[in-house]
């Protein structure tokens, strides 16, 4: 039983530290979303988003 327990904890810590590095260590342009413009705001850019 505590073989399971074992790799329930690293599986666990596994995924924060992964949480932790993809947070604060990579560059965020890695994990950014094109936003969608197709948005109905008229003929021109009126500033209002």
């Amino acid at each position: 039983m505590s073989t399971v327990q074992d790799i329930l904890v690293y599986i666990t810590v596994a995924i924060a530290v992964g949480y932790l590095v993809k947070k604060f260590l990579l560059p965020r342009s890695l994990f950014a979303r094109k936003k969608n413009s197709s948005k109905g705001c008229g003929e021109g850019d009126c500033g209002c988003h």
